[in-house]
């Protein structure tokens, strides 16, 4: 596992040890990318169910100005601050060790609003249309924003969430990727 681009480009980044984590592989981090950006101009993105960290420093080493890592695991938490030292990207994050629900919440006081949220919760606990109600709900997605999900080959996710639309859909293996975006008027 490795930063596929950007400004840490072949970086490798630690994995979580054990089974409980399933990291995204560079293929498909870079197939997402590429759907995305594949570069930013800044921006502040959310890595929900972090995991090792991956997708987030590799938003930030594609130019995102920003990155909140959030994930419950202790072990996760450990390796994604490895990970964002090994880039340097200490004054690009904010760590925290929280469940989804609840890191919502206290985001939702902080009043901050993203043009990037990465969803890739356990895909035995797909909870990924309540999740994304509770953002629509919230208004923590900018104007624009997308909300990139990664799940099971085998979970078809509606075309719309509320003022989200699906505007992408890719399979690779037993992952896919779906991406959503608000509906400008």
């Amino acid at each position: 596992m490795r930063v596929v681009s950007g400004s840490c480009k072949g970086r490798p980044l630690k994995a979580v040890p054990g089974n409980t984590t399933r990291p995204t592989t560079d293929k498909v981090k870079e197939a997402l990318f590429n759907m995305i950006g594949p570069y930013f101009n800044g921006g502040i993105g959310l890595d929900l169910f972090a995991g090792s960290g991956g997708l987030g420093i590799e938003a930030i080493s594609r130019g995102l100005d920003k990155v909140i890592f959030i994930d419950r695991d202790v072990k996760a938490i450990q390796v994604i601050r490895e990970n964002i030292k090994s880039c340097s990207f200490e004054e690009k994050t904010e760590v925290y060790r929280n469940d989804a629900d609840r890191a919502l919440k206290a985001l939702i006081k902080r009043e901050i609003r993203f043009d990037y949220i990465f969803l890739d919760p356990p895909y035995k606990k797909q909870q990924l249309v309540s999740l994304m109600q509770k953002i629509i709900e919230e208004k923590i997605l900018k104007e624009d924003g997308l909300v990139v999900c990664e799940h099971s080959h085998d979970v078809e996710l509606p075309q719309a969430v509320g003022e989200l639309t699906q505007i992408k859909y890719e399979k690779y293996g037993i992952i896919a990727i779906t991406i959503y975006s608000t509906i400008s008027d």
